[in-house]
């Protein structure tokens, strides 16, 4: 029996790598029905992204094959993200949320909005980012420069240090 009856999970989940397939893992891992706010392409537009991002249609494709593949479509809700909250400020029957080191910052601001909104707060389930062949992040950005492949192992060296850019 899963821990949660519902869970949320939210990212652009550009160029969905090992990463990112952890963190949902994790979700269906603890959660008996995932929620995946996937961002739209107009918060994809605010976020400042130092690269090109998929459409959020190719984005919610790539994401449907590999819940299908892993056999748990069937238990998720992918959302669009209009804003880094979602449904998680409106949403009674969420219980946790399953985020990176990266992103608690804006779970914690989730349950300080649900706080104000009379709602429960939300478990925070914080996952450590999967380290690359290299030690440093595996990361959509460093995927679209070309340093690394969607597992984290180096395709050129780009002498950056392990710690720079998430």
């Amino acid at each position: 029996m899963k821990k949660y009856v519902k869970v949320a999970v939210g990212g652009t989940f550009d160029e969905l790598h090992r990463g990112h397939k952890t963190l949902l893992t994790k979700a269906f891992e603890l959660g008996q029905n995932v929620v995946i706010g996937l961002s739209s392409d107009e918060l994809v537009s605010k976020l400042g992204k130092p690269h090109l991002t998929a459409s959020f249609e190719d984005r919610q494709q790539g994401l449907r094959i590999w819940l299908e593949d892993q056999g748990v479509l069937d238990r998720a809700e992918i959302v669009s993200l209009f804003d880094p909250f979602g449904s998680t400020l409106k949403d009674p029957k969420i219980q946790a949320l399953i985020v990176s080191e990266e992103t608690k910052p804006t779970a914690i601001k989730i349950n300080e909005r649900r706080k104000k909104a009379d709602l429960n707060t939300l478990e925070i389930i914080s996952i450590t980012m999967v380290p690359s062949q290299n030690c440093g992040p595996i990361s959509t950005t460093r995927i679209r420069r070309g340093e690394m492949d969607r597992e984290g192992r180096l395709l050129k060296e780009t002498g950056t240090s392990p710690k720079s850019e998430r």
